[in-house]
């Protein structure tokens, strides 16, 4: 079984009665029914409202996959949690972050750069393009699919090179954006997917919902080990390590 943990801000469902209306169970509720409907999945759910905002050591240790949804209160979570995060992706933990969670302090320290980008709510439409259609996280995806209205991000998107490019968008606006992009960092996997605005049903999209399926089986971890930095013996000697 895949161990999967969904945590999300859960401010904007909160506070404006427009948004609890799309998702009523919040962004986490509504990800986590999908994926729990999945016989190699199980799926639990954290909130900044959780105490120690949801995460811990020894929550981490149990989670295989962390997906991770956030916007206004990027800076509410502490950087010992991000720090965290950040150590149990290097570990092999794979991660999956949606939408503004492009500024999420665990996916900056992660990708070590700004993640700035430009952006517009507008009602504008979005195809997304697969650009590589024999990769596993878009495996059952056609050629493009369609969202009526999203938020328009555009380039430049201040990310390190991607090791994969799997998807990019463009709007009915004109911007394009690299919508679903590919990570290793030491031993684990990182995900950016781009779809998701609160105040759209977007996760309630089968080609979405198929995508976020897809990349939880890829990311979760075949390998899962502390990088350390020992002091070795020559292979010649005795032993492999130096007490």
């Amino acid at each position: 079984m895949i161990r999967v943990l969904v945590w999300n801000e859960y401010k904007h469902e909160q506070e404006s009665e427009k948004i609890a209306a799309v998702y009523p169970e919040g962004i986490h509720g509504a990800i986590a029914e999908f994926l729990g409907k999945e016989e190699d999945i199980t799926v639990r759910t954290a909130t900044l409202y959780d105490e120690n905002c949801g995460i811990t050591k020894e929550l981490l240790d149990e989670t295989d996959v962390l997906i991770w949804w956030s916007h206004i209160a990027q800076h509410l979570v502490p950087d010992e949690i991000a720090y965290m995060i950040r150590d149990a992706v290097l570990e092999g933990m794979g991660i999956i972050f949606l939408h503004s969670a492009h500024h999420s302090k665990p996916f900056r320290y992660l990708m070590g750069t700004s993640c700035n980008l430009t952006w517009r709510e507008s009602d504008d439409s979005e195809v997304l393009w697969v650009i590589d259609p024999a990769h596993p996280i878009t495996r059952g995806i056609d050629r493009y699919f369609t969202l009526p209205a999203e938020e328009t991000y555009g380039e430049p998107f201040v990310i390190p090179n991607p090791d994969k490019v799997l998807l990019i968008a463009n709007y009915s606006s004109g911007e394009v954006f690299r919508s679903g992009v590919l990570y290793e960092r030491g031993n684990g996997k990182v995900f950016y997917f781009q779809p998701g605005h609160e105040s759209y049903p977007t996760f309630r999209v089968p080609e979405v919902q198929t995508i976020i399926k897809n990349a939880v089986r890829f990311v979760a971890p075949t390998y899962r080990q502390v990088i350390t930095c020992p002091k070795v013996r020559k292979i010649t000697d005795d032993g492999p390590y130096l007490n």
